[in-house]
């Protein structure tokens, strides 16, 4: 469960950085200390997890699902959904999106190299992975939702 409660944490933790801390309180009326011990990875909040209303408020105005993405991949569910991203071009199409695929994944393997120069990866370089994995995995999203809908 250690690994499970950190990775939801993880997601929590970018859910709430990608609506803004003042906003996330505002959503969900709590204070930053205590939407701080839903991610924290500190010993005496590893039981303490944030509850699916604030998650619910906070999805509805961030930019992806981070929890409920995470919630479904850790049940081997895969989700697409309709949401059209800040940078999508659905104009573009698959080709488009292989484009942005290409520039994703060459961005994480930068962020990957310079994060292993030393051999060590610190929490700051994983976090910057992990948003990179995020964007890589809407890129992804949206490339199947193209897909599905040129098979018609």
């Amino acid at each position: 469960m250690a690994g499970v409660g950190s990775y939801l944490k993880k997601h929590s933790e970018a859910l709430v950085k990608d609506v803004g801390i003042e906003a996330a309180c505002k959503l969900t009326g709590r204070s930053k200390a205590t939407l701080g011990r839903y991610y924290s990875d500190a010993e005496e909040h590893s039981d303490r997890f944030m509850p699916v209303d604030a998650v619910a408020a906070l999805e509805q105005e961030a930019s992806f699902p981070y929890v409920t993405t995470a919630l479904a991949e850790l049940k081997g569910i895969t989700l697409s959904y309709k949401q059209a991203s800040k940078n999508d071009d659905s104009s573009g199409g698959v080709n488009s999106d292989v484009v942005a695929l290409s520039q994703r994944f060459a961005m994480l393997m930068s962020e990957y190299s310079q994060s292993i120069e030393d051999g060590i990866i610190t929490i700051n370089e994983a976090k910057r992975l992990l948003r990179e994995t995020v964007a890589l995995q809407e890129v992804l999203l949206d490339m199947k939702l193209h897909l599905e809908e040129e098979s018609g």
